[in-house]
C-alpha cells in the first residue's frame, strides 16, 4: 500500500518534510545541489529539476525507498519568479503579485524499483492588492526570501491570499494528494 511507503526526500525545504510528516509518512532527507535547468517551458522546467536530482542521488537510495524530489515555480503570465536573490527583489515580485493571479506549479519525480516517474500539478493563486506598507512589513519579517515567488501561503504570507483555485500543499511545495495516487497506482 502506498500509504506504508518509506521515503528518501531529496530535499532541504522544511515545507516538504512538515506535508509528508503531517500526513504519516515515514522518510529521511536526502541533501542534494544540483545546477537547475530552465527550460523555454515552466512546467518543463520544474519536471526536468525535479528528475535532475532524483538522478543525482539515484545510488543513495535503497531499493525499499521510493526517492521522492520537487521543484516549484511561481507563474506570473510567462514569467518565472523564483526565489528572490535579495530584499530588493522580493519587493518587486510581490509587487507584480499584488492584485494578480498567478499560478504555483511543482514539478516532481518519484524514483520506484529503479524507474523514475515524474509528473506535476498546477495550483491558481489570486493575491488581495497590497500597500508598499505590507510588503515592506512582510519582508522585514524574512519569510519572503527562501521562496519561490517570495511568498509562503502556510506562514504570514497568507494574509495575502484572496482565493486558491486547486491544491494548497502544492503552494506549499509537495502535491501530497497527487504524488500518492501516482505511487498507488505504480504499487498496486
Amino acid at each position: 500500500m502506498a500509504n506504508r511507503v518509506k521515503f528518501a526526500l531529496v530535499s532541504s525545504s522544511p515545507r516538504r518534510r512538515e506535508i509528508l510528516e503531517m500526513v504519516g509518512f515515514q522518510f529521511r532527507v536526502l541533501r542534494v545541489n544540483v545546477e537547475e535547468v530552465i527550460l523555454d517551458d515552466p512546467y518543463e522546467t520544474a519536471v526536468e529539476n525535479s528528475r535532475l536530482k532524483i538522478e543525482a542521488v539515484r545510488g543513495d537510495i535503497s531499493e525499499d525507498e521510493v526517492g521522492l524530489s520537487a521543484d516549484t515555480v511561481v507563474l506570473l503570465g510567462s514569467e518565472i519568479l523564483g526565489k528572490p536573490k535579495d530584499e530588493a527583489e522580493a519587493v518587486e515580485f510581490l509587487k507584480k503579485l499584488s492584485g494578480s493571479w498567478h499560478t504555483v506549479v511543482t514539478g516532481f519525480s518519484l524514483l520506484i524499483g529503479g524507474r523514475v516517474v515524474s509528473s506535476f500539478e498546477e495550483t491558481r493563486v489570486k493575491f488581495k492588492r497590497l500597500t508598499r506598507e505590507e510588503i515592506d512589513w512582510y519582508i522585514s519579517t524574512g519569510e519572503p526570501l527562501d521562496k519561490a515567488g517570495a511568498y509562503g501561503i502556510q506562514g504570514k504570507g497568507a494574509l495575502f491570499i484572496e482565493r486558491i483555485v486547486g491544491d494548497y500543499f502544492n503552494v506549499m511545495g509537495l502535491p501530497v494528494g497527487k504524488i500518492y495516487d501516482i505511487l498507488s497506482l505504480e504499487l498496486s
